[in-house]
């Protein structure tokens, strides 16, 4: 293997050319837009940033599209690309100012330089207003209507942000004259940027100061990387093996990816199959992990969910496991959907669970019984509720729910396995105590206020993760503002689910950081104190006062936990299931 020593710009014009290109054992590109900034930082900063590794072959070979648009050139060779492609995708669309293709849409990756940066190190950390969280997580909320927070503190953030070298772009940001586009400094002299700065010529204090920076900026071209290139002799499957053990190694790759690569090493273009399938998935709201359609595979394949074994199973095993696999997660899409209301993967704490309701399905030939259906039911929510799948070996408790359902048993059995695992299954006030938006009883809470028929307060829409329109996109609000607690409170009452009603955009916007006492009796005045009671939140104003804070919270609690009891209670099939 030998080494070449190259820089950021003849890379990138590598990309452009055609001259690199992705082998099919390559992941997709998955990088979000904050993933660059701190690359981009990193390298102005000269931080180590690892190397580059190729193959150079002269036989035609499997390979992917890279996420950035590329020349088609037959004089460009063959080189493959197998470390680097996300860090050399985004540094080829900003620099070039391409889009990228995610998830089959293009995107613009748009980064901020601020002129005024601090000397040293600054904040390396984004914290994001509403509005700028919005445009950080345009493509999740369109995609899969995630819910999101708003912290009310613009000043806070106002202040975080001058101490910040990079930042993902948004209009606000984009309008103040000493924060200008990375991919502009790159296509444009520094006469047209200091220009747009505000700088008026050489005699402008700031003008050796910025023009200084911008030459350090437009240094990233020159960053060195070292570039190691496999030899042309070396067979595909010896390079998807060097592919996995280099990858293991530096923990750079999930046991997925690394499963994935021996696949296609001996199954050509099943990748494509399993993109295709994802796209089919996507276009009913729900976002599949290219490793969750692996594992899957390797669920129906060998009837267990480690990715080792993929070595010891043969190519019509992983076929026939993988047809399989696509009908049990159809319906396990359409019992999410339909059955439980959950309208995409955000509101679940593991995507595994896609896994267990298909392989159940499957087993029962998907002719569920009543009982079947609501013990499912049951069983996924409070399993989801608990984090059954989010915390120790998560392997082992699905390859053990997996043996449940080979051997015959039904939701009753899976329940009770929950409920050795957890205790009581009913939720009490002080399971809430100090969990915040991350926790697994969160998206339960969601979803027992929306069988209830919690509304936003502002313009009465039910809520739903796949309202049109960014006004519309639900939200998470601190009744209490955090800016108006964090001098009183911890972090932890501060963040509690019991602090959290669910709004849109726009009416989390109108309230901001307002204390309860001043907008909540206007809500109660504009849609009644109905508003209020569907989402649990005590009528009493003399709990509204942050001085009350935390019997607020109590009260809350109780109500929390007596509504999703409830809800808990009215999916319950005919057995009875032992809940203590």
């Amino acid at each position: 293997m030998r080494k070449v020593d190259t820089n950021v710009r003849e890379l990138v014009g590598m990309i452009e050319r055609g001259e690199l290109r992705l082998p099919e054992m390559q992941r997709r590109y998955v990088w979000r837009a904050p993933r660059v900034r701190d690359l981009l930082d990193s390298l102005y900063r000269g931080y180590p940033s690892g190397s580059i590794l190729v193959w150079e072959t002269d036989r035609e070979q499997p390979t992917r599209e890279l996420a950035v648009d590329q020349q088609e050139s037959p004089f460009a060779g063959h080189k493959l690309l197998l470390d680097g492609q996300q860090r050399l995708t985004s540094l080829s669309a900003v620099l070039r100012g391409k889009t990228v293709k995610v998830r089959g849409r293009k995107r613009e990756i748009d980064i901020l330089f601020n002129l005024e940066h601090p000397d040293g190190l600054g904040d390396f950390t984004e914290v994001v207003s509403d509005e700028e969280s919005q445009l950080l997580d345009e493509d999740e909320v369109e995609e899969n209507g995630e819910l999101f927070e708003d912290d009310g503190d613009e000043h806070g953030l106002q202040e975080r942000l001058k101490r910040m070298t990079f930042v993902v772009a948004s209009k606000t940001l984009a309008q103040q004259r000493n924060w200008v586009s990375v991919t502009k400094v790159f296509k444009s002299g520094d006469a047209e940027v200091l220009k747009a700065a505000g700088v008026t010529g050489f005699d402008d204090p700031r003008y050796a100061k910025y023009a200084e920076r911008l030459k350090r900026l437009r240094g990233v071209c020159d960053y060195p990387y070292s570039m190691h290139v496999l030899p042309r002799d070396l067979s595909y499957e010896e390079v998807a093996e060097i592919f996995v053990r280099v990858n293991s190694l530096g923990v750079k790759l999930r046991g997925s990816d690394l499963a994935l690569a021996q696949i296609t090493a001996r199954w050509p273009n099943s990748l494509r199959l399993l993109e295709e399938f994802q796209e089919e998935c996507e276009q009913y709201w729900m976002t599949l992990d290219l490793g969750l359609l692996v594992r899957a595979m390797v669920v129906f394949a060998s009837g267990q969910s480690r990715f080792e074994v993929v070595r010891n199973l043969s190519v019509k095993a992983l076929q026939e496991g993988w047809e399989k696999a696509k009908k049990g997660l159809r319906f396990a899409i359409n019992f999410l959907k339909t059955n439980a209301d959950i309208e995409d993967e955000s509101l679940l704490s593991s995507p595994l669970f896609f896994i267990a309701i298909a392989y159940f399905s499957q087993a029962r030939n998907e002719r569920l019984s009543n009982d079947d259906e609501r013990g499912l039911l049951y069983w996924l929510y409070v399993a989801n509720a608990r984090g059954r799948y989010s915390r120790g070996s998560t392997e082992t408790l699905l390859d053990a729910d997996l043996a449940t359902v080979k051997r015959g048993g039904g939701p009753q059995e899976l329940i009770e396995t929950v409920r050795q695992q957890f205790g009581r299954l009913t939720i009490e006030p002080v399971d809430l105590a100090g969990r915040g938006a991350g926790s697994p009883l969160f998206s339960l809470v969601f979803l027992a206020m929306k069988q209830n028929e919690a509304k936003d307060w502002s313009s009465g829409l039910g809520l739903s993760l796949t309202h049109q329109g960014r006004a519309h996109y639900i939200q998470y609000h601190h009744i209490f503002p955090k800016s108006l607690l964090k001098t009183i409170y911890e972090p932890r009452e501060i963040n509690e689910i019991a602090n959290m009603a669910f709004v849109a955009g726009r009416t989390n916007r109108s309230i901001s950081n307002k204390e309860p006492t001043a907008y909540l009796p206007k809500i109660v005045q504009e849609r009644g104190v109905e508003a209020l009671a569907k989402q649990c939140v005590p009528a009493d104003p003399e709990l509204w006062a942050i001085s009350d804070y935390r019997s607020f919270l109590e009260k809350r609690r109780e109500m929390i936990a007596g509504l999703v009891n409830g809800f808990l209670a009215s999916v319950q099939p005919s057995e009875r299931i032992d809940t203590r």
